[in-house]
């Protein structure tokens, strides 16, 4: 209902990877199966309404608008990892810490999509987390944030709380190191 939950995965060696974000309205598990492999975890304070597994089989088969929104969500996470496999595999640092600003940015409040207001935020993640779900070291993420900070594509406060003014303006960093 609110809040961000972080997605991780347990590797046989013990090390854990971050493998998503879920934003609200998002639903979080796998309704069609039995178990997963990834864990959920609050990122930020988070507001759920969980619902046992017989009971969320009964409200699918007795809804086909819910059936059909899970498979929606379930296409769009698909997008999502496609376009993260890009993002991790051939762009560069500027380029993913762009990245992961704007996606947060675009799921915390996507009203402000399609205006022309700035987008505030908490960074739900530490440093750290963020550096793991990059493929980055911590100091780099942080150099990335400073250039992104200077360069006016963002304003940080506190150092989790992000505005976005122009978010044009950090769409095209995604794509380019270049302002």
């Amino acid at each position: 209902m609110s809040g961000v939950v972080k997605l991780t995965r347990l590797m046989a060696d013990g090390r854990q990877q971050i493998v998503g974000l879920q934003f609200a309205p998002d639903f979080v598990g796998r309704p069609f199966r039995q178990s997963s492999e990834v864990s959920a975890e609050a990122a930020t304070e988070v507001k759920l309404c969980s619902f046992p597994k017989e009971v969320m089989d009964e409200m699918i088969a007795a809804s086909p608008d819910l059936e059909r929104r899970l498979y929606q969500q379930a296409l769009d996470e698909l997008d999502e990892a496609r376009e993260w496999i890009l993002t991790l595999g051939r762009k560069s640092a500027a380029e993913k810490v762009a990245s992961f600003l704007l996606m947060i940015a675009e799921n915390v409040d996507p009203q402000a999509l399609d205006g022309d207001r700035p987008i505030r935020f908490e960074i739900p993640l530490k440093r750290a987390d963020i550096a793991d779900f990059l493929g980055l070291t911590i100091e780099t993420v942080s150099r990335q944030i400073t250039k992104l900070r200077k360069a006016g594509v963002i304003v940080v406060e506190n150092n989790r709380t992000v505005t976005v003014p122009d978010l044009g303006r950090l769409r095209r960093r995604c794509e380019t190191d270049a302002g």
